[in-house]
């Protein structure tokens, strides 16, 4: 999947990588976003995007999309739609379909399944929900808004009193369950001053509606730590150390 788009428009892969790749394995351009596909997991590690009002705007219609396989991915280690169903979980956008309205394309192609993770329906629909409506409100404040989505295995502690990562497979091609997604956003402020970071984890199960966007906010290090990515590095090169963290709850 190479995007097609001119190096400005707002899927362009060289304007949505401006703060570098978190990992380097099988990488992927689509439309609308880059990811790096994880054929153990069935899902993406990433998915980076980039929003601003020109990202957001347009006549796209997620009624003309539809969930498809991503025939990009050897047939071994890809997701199908009868993997989800009755499984009793969502497929949950990592880079959402709301935020691509400038082109059909950009957002038929987060419609891939190499884009989606099981998601607990109600963490989809709402909690999460509203992380991605935040993003998008965010581009009326920066300049423009990288996203950097994806799943996380965390370990819990057992009655044995050791750490275990364990998580659920679905259907017959055994896609991963999360125990948890991140997002990773990086605000460009409209100043051209460097840039802000705000990191968030959400456990993948219900979450009370009472609970604030807020509670979820960590320190950029605890995803790096748990996930095997980078950020920082890579942010600190492209910005010469002009980064500021909103981490603090």
């Amino acid at each position: 999947g190479r995007s097609l788009c001119v190096p400005d428009c707002p899927g362009s892969s060289g304007a949505v990588m401006k703060y570098g790749f978190p990992s380097l394995g099988n990488i992927k351009t689509r439309e609308s976003y880059v990811t790096s596909y994880d054929a153990r997991t069935r899902t993406a590690s990433w998915v980076i995007e980039r929003l601003n009002p020109a990202s957001l705007s347009g006549l796209s219609d997620r009624k003309y999309c539809e969930f498809k396989e991503d025939d990009s991915v050897h047939v071994f280690h890809r997701a199908t739609n009868a993997d989800y169903k009755g499984s009793g979980f969502d497929r949950g956008h990592l880079a959402a379909a709301a935020n691509h309205k400038w082109s059909q394309k950009a957002m038929d192609d987060t419609f891939y399944l190499s884009n989606v993770a099981p998601q607990n329906p109600h963490l989809n629909q709402n909690t999460w929900n509203n992380l991605e409506k935040l993003c998008r409100s965010l581009t009326k404040r920066y300049l423009n808004v990288y996203v950097c989505t994806g799943p996380l295995y965390l370990p819990r502690q057992e009655a044995d009193g050791k750490l275990y990562v364990r998580y659920q497979v679905i259907g017959r091609n055994h896609i991963a369950v999360p125990t948890h997604f991140f997002k990773v956003l990086i605000l460009e402020q409209a100043d051209g001053k460097g840039v802000e970071l705000r990191s968030y984890v959400l456990p993948n199960e219900p979450i009370s509606e009472q609970v604030p966007l807020e509670r979820f906010l960590v320190p950029i290090e605890t995803i790096e730590r748990a996930s095997g990515l980078l950020f920082v590095p890579n942010i600190m090169k492209r910005t010469g150390g002009g980064v500021r963290a909103i981490a603090d709850r």
